[in-house]
């Protein structure tokens, strides 16, 4: 039986008690992943910035867990604003480039908090 792992990423932490992701076998969940900057731990001032530092956070926590994009299954969006759909899908592009090889997604409008703009999770299965 597998143990579940809470993940930690560097340049990124919830307010509340959890962790950014959880990691069952090849199975990992994450969190809501936002657009605090990674140095600064601030939230950025517009969406442009945001998304980029989602994507950011992203390639991070992929790369901590010793995998890479190519292991996402699914990424859900939730954003204050439905309109910052080219926002997204700028980063979207740049990191899955090939519409043949591309995640599922889903984008909701959401309420968020703390001048947040977008909030991320993501559900990945890494290679052996």
């Amino acid at each position: 039986m597998s143990t579940r792992t809470s993940v930690d990423l560097p340049g990124f932490c919830h307010v509340n008690p959890i962790p950014a992701a959880s990691r069952i076998g090849p199975f990992v969940a994450t969190g809501a992943l936002t657009g605090r900057d990674p140095v600064t731990g601030e939230m950025a001032p517009d969406a442009d910035q945001q998304f980029a530092h989602v994507f950011a956070h992203v390639r991070t926590l992929m790369a901590e867990l010793g995998g890479t994009t190519d292991d996402i299954l699914k990424m859900t969006f939730h954003l204050a604003d439905p309109n910052d759909r080219e926002a997204l899908n700028r980063e979207w592009l740049a990191m899955f480039p090939d519409p043949a090889n591309r995640p599922a997604r889903q984008a909701i409008a959401a309420q968020l908090d703390r001048g947040a703009v977008v909030h991320c999770d993501l559900f990945a299965v890494l290679s052996d």
